[in-house]
């Protein structure tokens, strides 16, 4: 094994393919694709939009009411005069006409604690929809590097495949000479169409995880679908992330982590919900005014002719002003429950605030550690691919030699496939790891505008 290969292969691991289709992904690309396209999403905005509606609508409950309405009433027989309240027996019709409207003037602070709480609700449904945001961001980047290691797979199984058609065709010519037994070929044979198959594995495996990352960016059909891993690269040291403090990104988290915002928000609308249920303890006072009028066909002049219609809308117009008082003394204590049941959900909010907090401290704690862990394994690996190289390099020429069996040789041939899929594996895993942590300390991760 020539070292200029290992070098080759080290350079290129995750740096991406050099030939691309008709058209290649970025991973920017991927996600924002993703995002326009996703229709769970869709549902979410609808949901944030209809709580925008909600607390546009908290403040439009501070103006006053307005109702206005008219009868035509015909009446038959024995009635009642509506202008004279005398009893008559002909038939007759009547028009009236009345507007109204009311202010309240206090309700116990119901309506301005009902607008901070719709308030604060919008702003947690926005919350919401983010988080669904980097959610599918992060499925997405995850089928993504999927795709890339399936990609580096490929590569090692053919560079496996080449080998082993290459020392075919070295047995064939050393059995000619009569160095080797016949028995040599039928083993190399065998190894190679292992490694046919290997490398068929990891084409399926390829197109597998390719049709995933599409699914997850609901993307049709695209037969031509590949993607552009130039601009991703591994980080090569650990020095990047030497610095890695729990409690520090855990911080830096809460700060900005849409759960966490959203399980703020509904704890203080929890808040404003208590504020408001108590106001209803109190006494309410309502301003109320009103216009009314009517024209009736009893209503008649002096010479017995019904007087006009605009003559009676004018002279029978009456109007009205008032305050009415409402005070709460007994409804089955039905106030004083729901104040209790608010203040429950005021618990249950905070708890689940709480719990929320827990869960972003365990996955980040855990997300450190398994990056730490990653990086360990990554060194080794690395190394354990060099010493694999160096030590099959050694066995092809002993075997060209007659110094080994083809048996040994393919043994240190399988040892060196196994080092190199074990260093591609760390690295694929340490790749979302990283994007991750960079993710929780609040680094540019994903092209995803906020709504903030």
């Amino acid at each position: 094994m020539n070292k200029k290969f290992l070098l080759f292969y080290m350079l290129l691991a995750f740096s991406g393919s050099a030939v691309h289709a008709q058209k290649s992904w970025t991973l920017d690309a991927c996600v924002a694709y993703a995002l326009e396209h996703n229709l769970q999403l869709n549902n979410l905005n609808y949901a944030t939009e209809s709580n925008r509606e909600s607390y546009r609508q908290s403040y439009r409950n501070l103006l006053p009411s307005v109702s206005a309405g008219s009868n035509y009433s015909i009446l038959y027989g024995r009635s009642i005069d509506p202008n004279t309240n005398a009893v008559v027996n002909s038939d007759f019709f009547s028009n009236n006409y009345n507007l109204g409207a009311n202010l309240d003037i206090f309700n116990g602070f119901q309506k301005l604690n009902s607008i901070t709480a719709s308030k604060l609700l919008y702003h947690a449904a926005k919350e919401d929809a983010e988080n669904e945001k980097y959610l599918l961001a992060f499925r997405v980047m995850t089928g993504f590097y999927n795709v890339m290691y399936y990609q580096e797979q490929i590569k090692i199984a053919k560079g496996q495949f080449e080998i082993s058609s290459g020392n075919i065709k070295l047995v064939k010519k050393e059995i000619d000479l009569g160095v080797k037994a016949g028995s040599d070929l039928y083993e190399a044979q065998s190894v190679l169409e292992g490694d046919k198959l290997a490398l068929i594995q990891a084409e399926n495996n390829y197109k597998t995880a390719r049709l995933s990352l599409m699914q997850e960016m609901n993307l049709e059909s695209a037969e031509d679908f590949s993607i552009d891993t130039s601009a991703e690269v591994l980080m090569t040291g650990q020095s990047e992330k030497s610095d890695l403090v729990t409690d520090s990104i855990y911080r830096e988290a809460l700060d900005f982590i849409p759960t966490i915002k959203s399980g703020e928000y509904r704890l203080g609308a929890a808040k404003s919900e208590v504020a408001k249920s108590r106001g209803k303890l109190f006494p309410s006072l309502t301003f109320f005014t009103g216009y009314s009028t009517g024209y009736y066909e009893t209503n008649v002049n002096d010479i017995g002719n019904i007087i006009p219609f605009r003559d009676q809308i004018r002279d029978n117009a009456s109007k009205y002003v008032g305050l009415s008082l409402s005070v709460p003394v007994f409804e089955a204590w039905s106030r004083r429950s729901a104040v209790k049941q608010q203040k429950i959900a005021l618990l249950e909010a905070k708890n689940n605030l709480d719990i929320r907090k827990q869960e972003l401290n365990k996955l980040i704690r855990q997300l450190v550690q398994d990056y730490t862990a990653g990086m360990a394994e990554y060194e080794q690996t690395q190394q354990n691919v060099l010493a694999q190289s160096m030590a099959f390099e050694i066995a092809q020429k002993k075997y060209s030699k007659g110094m080994i069996s083809i048996l040994e040789l393919n043994q240190v041939k399988n040892a060196f496939a196994k080092a190199q899929n074990e260093n591609l594996q760390v690295m694929s895993k340490l790749k979302v790891q990283e994007k991750t942590i960079d993710f929780y300390r609040g680094l540019p991760v994903f092209n995803i505008n906020t709504n903030n």
